[in-house]
């Protein structure tokens, strides 16, 4: 079995998501790729050590560009903030690494173009981890769709919501400053509702928006802070939030179909709430991630007397990814999307053919969250 070096550049709350999923893969997944867990890249090299013993990486830096250059590296892993992800994905590219890269895929759409066409150029292969394209229900949803089961697509209705910066102390993290996220609720959490609106829909045409920011400053963080992590500020200084907390677009895609996009990290009682509907001239389709394993299907071609939604559990052998798993009935979680999209990349690698979502996905993801964010700014309705 050919081994390949990889190296995690960033280990925080995503970086322990993807190095489960390196550890795990091969324990159940047939593959002809066995990943090796080389290196583990951190700023603060207290926390690289302590990661890399937790979860098995073999060695640790403080330099990525030191982990690019080393000829043993085979993968680079970019689980850091959006901020550096282009700096890093150009470099990994031309230096022939196939790179993983945690979504959104970059602060712009001008920087994720640049990242496709280092790696196209290089001829690298690319993912873009939207993990929830990696769930069984949902691949199961593109497949009826696929098959005409639900028709001519009429509505999508999406919704991403979460409640972790209701909290007006919460610290100005990086995830609430534009130089660092590029945008707030759009490119953090609407990113992923984009891109399943893309797979199971398709294409934008047009967008129209509105955002707001609930708090406009917050306190200043402390080293601790991080996604989520609401650790005590050190002193009463504070800045600007200078991205969106909320954010609702309404789009019209290619095939004429309409849809809708609320994404807010201002709901409480919601701690990461992600929906979404799908309705057409032969049935529709909805799917909620806190009960991930089910889709719910109606089919306009049941009798009248028994027309209604049926809860499929999507846990059998025959549904996407699950004969890897356990048997029938024994549902997984939210990691497994990690393992299955780790799976999905090294397939790619040993077959040396295009990996999906990509960095092409990335790119029109992270134009339609522009068209947003513009058509929000100015009041008008744009076109991509």
């Amino acid at each position: 079995m050919k081994e390949l070096n990889v190296a995690i550049i960033g280990c925080q709350f995503m970086g322990k998501a993807h190095s489960n999923a390196w550890k795990n893969v091969s324990s159940f997944f047939d593959l002809n790729v066995r990943p090796v867990m080389k290196v583990a890249c951190d700023l603060n090299e207290d926390v690289a050590k302590e990661f890399a013993r937790t979860w098995g990486w073999e060695q640790t830096e403080t330099d990525w560009k030191k982990v690019i250059e080393r000829d043993d590296i085979d993968i680079i892993d970019i689980a850091a903030p959006p901020a550096i992800h282009r700096d890093i994905s150009v470099a990994a590219a031309k230096a022939g690494k196939h790179v993983f890269c945690e979504k959104p895929i970059a602060l712009n759409a001008a920087e994720a173009q640049e990242m496709y066409d280092a790696a196209q150029e290089a001829g690298i292969v690319h993912y873009l981890n939207h993990e929830y394209r990696k769930c069984p229900a949902v691949v199961l949803a593109k497949q009826l769709i696929d098959e005409g089961k639900i028709g001519r697509i009429f509505h999508w209705r999406g919704a991403y919501l979460q409640s972790w910066l209701v909290d007006p102390n919460f610290p100005l993290t990086w995830h609430l400053r534009k130089e660092t996220a590029g945008s707030g609720a759009q490119a953090g959490i609407n990113s992923h509702c984009v891109d399943l609106a893309r797979f199971l829909v398709g294409d934008v045409d047009s967008v129209v928006a509105m955002m707001t920011t609930f708090v406009k400053e917050r306190p200043l963080p402390d080293k601790l802070a991080g996604t989520f992590k609401a650790s005590t500020p050190s002193g009463t200084e504070k800045g600007q939030v200078t991205v969106e907390d909320a954010i609702s677009m309404v789009v019209e895609f290619k095939n004429g179909a309409l849809g809708s996009f609320e994404a807010t990290t201002f709901a409480p009682g919601r701690k990461n709430y992600h929906y979404f509907e799908i309705y057409g001239d032969k049935g529709s389709l909805l799917f909620d991630l806190e009960r991930m394993n089910e889709l719910k299907y109606f089919s306009a071609d049941d009798p009248e007397n028994t027309q209604g939604f049926k809860t499929i559990l999507a846990t059998e052998a025959c549904h996407p990814y699950i004969a890897n798993w356990w048997p029938p009935g024994h549902i997984i979680g939210w990691e497994h999307e990690f393992h299955h999209g780790v799976a999905d990349f090294l397939k790619a690698i040993d077959e040396n053919c295009s990996a999906a979502a990509n960095f092409e996905d990335g790119v029109k993801v992270m134009e339609i969250l522009e068209a947003g964010l513009k058509a929000a700014e100015t009041g008008s309705r744009v076109k991509l």
